[in-house]
């Protein structure tokens, strides 16, 4: 059993999908791309006060393995979580958090296309069952939305966000050897370095929001526990268990956010969100179960 990791990942996902709601509470208090900046900002003087002895003890290591460490940072941490805060300004933070359930599928098909990682049909079938959860909630409980391609855009570009995390996770594969506190330390940097032009593009078109209260709370609530708490957690569970299995547990980022966005949110809880929400865990379930005995 591995129930250390089950605990490390079930909190990571509950940080996550406080995320989705945080974007959507950050709508008029502070711009997506100026939330990305300021998170990473809070997030890199956070982990760089924590880790400087970490950094220079790593740093033979670390300087060997710049660009996966970069490519972490920037596809991982800016990419996605830019493009889901843009996301949440066109469609509602519980279809969002829906949707991530993609990412456990792309990353099993991801596995499977470059690595021949080894699969059950259990697990296909599992996955398969979180797949159409997630197109259920895109398509807003139509399917034949679908084939007349007229999903709503918000709900469209988080397919952007749904690959990046997916090549992020399977980009774990070839962390370095360094401690956590190191591995956070440098994607942070590069995700907060790559978060600046982003922020000068949102200012030069005219969509900068600078943070009031709010904003500074959403942004500090994300840069504590969507960056750095579920950031570690996570991959934590991932070196415990593999990529294919913690990758399941991001099925429990819907549970929680949909949970979040109709406390704090007051958002309204449809038939289609309790179904999706039913074949994503039980894709959890059914993938878990029939796990290859090598895994």
């Amino acid at each position: 059993m591995h129930r250390q990791a089950y605990l490390f990942l079930v909190i990571a996902t509950l940080c996550w999908g406080g995320n989705a709601v945080a974007g959507k509470l950050a709508i008029g208090h502070i711009s997506p791309m100026m939330l990305t900046f300021w998170r990473w900002f809070f997030a890199v003087v956070i982990i760089f006060a924590i880790s400087l002895k970490d950094l220079r003890r790593d740093w033979p290591v670390i300087r060997g393995n710049i660009p996966v460490l970069g490519f972490l940072g920037i596809v991982g941490y800016v990419v996605f979580n830019a493009v889901l805060y843009t996301a949440v300004t066109y469609t509602s933070a519980i279809n969002v958090t829906v949707e991530q359930t993609l990412i456990p599928v792309l990353i099993f098909i991801l596995n499977f296309a470059l690595f021949r990682t080894k699969v059950s049909w259990l697990q296909i079938v599992g996955f398969s069952l979180t797949a159409i959860g997630s197109l259920l909630t895109a398509a807003h409980g139509d399917f034949a939305t679908l084939v007349t391609l007229t999903v709503n855009f918000g709900d469209a570009i988080m397919i952007i966000a749904i690959a990046a995390y997916a090549l992020y996770t399977i980009a774990l594969r070839w962390r370095p050897p360094i401690s956590w506190k190191s591995l956070m330390a440098v994607p942070a940097l590069f995700a907060f370095v790559f978060s600046i032009p982003l922020a000068g593009w949102e200012y030069s078109s005219g969509g900068m929001i600078w943070p009031d209260m709010t904003g500074w709370m959403v942004a500090l609530y994300t840069a504590v526990f969507a960056s750095l708490v579920a950031q570690v957690l996570y991959i934590r569970g991932v070196t415990d268990i593999g990529a294919n299995r913690a990758g399941l547990f991001i099925n429990l980022v819907p549970v929680f956010g949909t949970l979040l966005s109709v406390m704090l949110l007051g958002e309204q809880l449809q038939l289609f969100h309790v179904i999706a929400l039913v074949l994503a865990l039980g894709g959890i379930a059914i993938a878990e179960r029939g796990k290859p005995a090598l895994i």
